[in-house]
């Protein structure tokens, strides 16, 4: 027996158990909630029959079971990876144990930055894409299609897949119903996931699933409503600014203040990346280095 967590209103799930979301979508949810994976890891399977596995999860033998057994006498002949954090790729080594589906991604964690950036801890360092994909690339399998659709900024190897067939897109951690996503300096960058936000607009998608949380059925104006969020922010840190709060441990429990403090330090990050923008576009000084411990002025 699963544990039954409700899932919104609309929707109930049990750990383990298959969902059924569309003709040729399904999804298995990994036990690893928090309040940064919301429900936990949302894994999806495409396809009937030869199927891809989209985000294989955390490096939990349980999940990955719960992947093979929600496909039985099917074969996964894909991997797509949206990116390296470790509730997404790590399982991609224990799905290897027991197919030989080649995995696909931008590329290991940090690929998209320059060389000489030092990525955060955190991420899988682990795993390197058999086949590396870029915007634009297609992958096809048995009767499904994928679109490649490169957006950095929460990760700058964060790679979204568009399913052709039935107009979805999965989005990973680039927009999420449930939460925005957070940027971490240096491979967390505002100004690129910004730009990967308009990109969105670009698009003609119907719907977009996450790996946390539920589908976004109006991406258009979720999209808008995610800008706009971060320009408020952005706002929010002026005005901290000019009341004199310089430093960004000091913004953070004026601008989240319904937020535990426990979270206070990833809200921190975010901070940085936005006043790192702001900073890249003169509109905030610093006269130390660019991190959390600067004293920041208006330009």
């Amino acid at each position: 027996m699963g544990v039954k967590i409700p899932f919104r209103r609309e929707l109930e799930f049990e750990y383990g158990a298959v969902a059924e979301l569309s003709p040729l979508v399904r999804r298995v949810i990994a036990r690893n909630p928090s309040p940064f994976t919301f429900h936990g890891t949302g894994t999806y399977i495409v396809g009937r029959g030869n199927v891809a596995v989209i985000d294989p999860g955390p490096a939990d033998p349980a999940h990955v079971d719960a992947i093979f057994d929600a496909i039985p006498g099917e074969r996964v002949s894909h991997v797509l990876v949206t990116h390296t954090h470790l509730d997404h790729s790590p399982a991609c080594a224990l799905v290897r144990d027991r197919c030989d589906a080649p995995t696909y991604g931008f590329g290991p964690h940090g690929s998209g930055l320059d060389d000489d950036v030092q990525v955060e801890e955190g991420g899988d360092r682990l795993f390197k894409p058999d086949k590396v994909v870029r915007h634009g690339d297609r992958i096809a399998g048995d009767g499904w299609t994928m679109e490649c659709v490169y957006t950095p900024g929460h990760t700058s190897n964060h790679m979204c897949y568009a399913l052709t067939e039935e107009r979805t897109l999965f989005t990973g951690d680039h927009v999420m119903a449930w939460s925005t996503s957070v940027i971490s300096p240096p491979d967390g960058d505002m100004k690129r996931y910004m730009d990967s936000l308009d990109l969105l607009l670009e698009r003609d998608d119907a719907r977009y699933w996450p790996t946390h949380g539920p589908a976004v059925l109006k991406p258009h104006a979720h999209v808008r409503a995610f800008i706009a969020h971060r320009r408020e922010r952005e706002q929010q840190i002026i005005a901290c600014l000019e009341n004199g709060i310089d430093k960004i441990t000091k913004m953070v429990p004026q601008m989240y203040a319904d937020l535990p403090e426990f979270m206070y330090p990833a809200a921190a990050r975010s901070v940085l990346a936005a006043v790192v923008f702001l900073v890249q576009r003169g509109e905030v000084a610093t006269d130390d280095p660019v991190n959390v411990s600067a004293s920041y002025r208006l330009a």
